[in-house]
């Protein structure tokens, strides 16, 4: 179980950790595989564990006692269960996208907790798909599971390249708006109700010149202040959310 805290170790297993019971049930909302579960059965959800047996006939249900399960979890807080989820593989041919899509590209977000977030408000704005562009962790992160509060498993998602990601969006025929402070127009003079991506990237650089280059638009955010940039999941929710105002939510 501790070793599933390793990227490399989930990647080999295809095997993920999820904590919490929101989290779990976001994870079996959305049709993801359990290999097993622990639980504390004084502490969790015995409507949960039913939920888990009815999908998953031949899940491995593991008891243990609370000081055992503290040794394992990896948070404080996790109702007292952990579930063990068959990882996906998630690619661009995986995304079905409706006529008119709107979507998100994160390039190379190094923190758990700033992608989670992300992905929490790319969710909560019913985004059509997000895709992670040099993600330097895998996206089953337990950081980013416990920060997207379970939405890492609501959104479609795909992990790609930059170069396959831009191939693809000129197969699709969607318009690029790449976050950008230099030579930019602010974000709310673009028109985002046709099929649009939006690009953001770390806060510390930026896009990459790639996507610079690349885009349809480039646009920012103004900034009215001493500072220059503003943490990437609240400029994702600003332009997101701009958008899903322009197409009338």
């Amino acid at each position: 179980m501790q070793s599933l805290e390793k990227s490399r170790t989930r990647k080999q297993l295809q095997l993920a950790p999820v904590e919490g019971e929101k989290e779990i049930e976001m994870a079996l909302l959305s049709g993801m595989e359990f290999h097993s579960v622990f639980y504390i059965r004084e502490l969790a959800s015995q409507d949960l564990i039913q939920k888990l047996l009815k999908g998953h006939a031949n899940i491995d249900l593991i008891e243990l006692d609370k000081d055992l399960f503290a040794k394992i979890s990896y948070r404080e807080t996790t109702g007292g269960m952990i579930g063990i989820i068959k990882t996906k593989t998630l690619t661009l041919e995986d995304i079905q996208l409706p006529e008119n899509p709107l979507i998100l590209i994160v390039e190379a977000v190094e923190k758990p907790g700033n992608l989670g977030a992300i992905l929490r408000t790319a969710d909560a704005a019913a985004i059509d798909a997000v895709i992670c562009c040099d993600l330097p962790t895998d996206i089953y992160n337990p950081n980013i599971i416990r920060s997207s509060l379970g939405t890492v498993f609501t959104v479609p998602l795909a992990i790609a390249g930059n170069k396959e990601t831009m191939e693809w969006l000129n197969k699709k025929r969607i318009r690029t708006f790449c976050t950008n402070l230099n030579e930019a127009t602010d974000y709310y003079l673009q028109d985002y109700k046709q099929s649009s991506a939006i690009v953001v990237g770390t806060e510390a650089s930026g896009v990459s010149e790639a996507w610079v280059n690349y885009a349809y638009k480039n646009v920012k955010i103004p900034m009215l202040g001493k500072i220059d940039s503003m943490n990437v999941s609240v400029a994702s929710a600003i332009l997101l959310y701009e958008a899903k105002r322009q197409r009338g939510f």
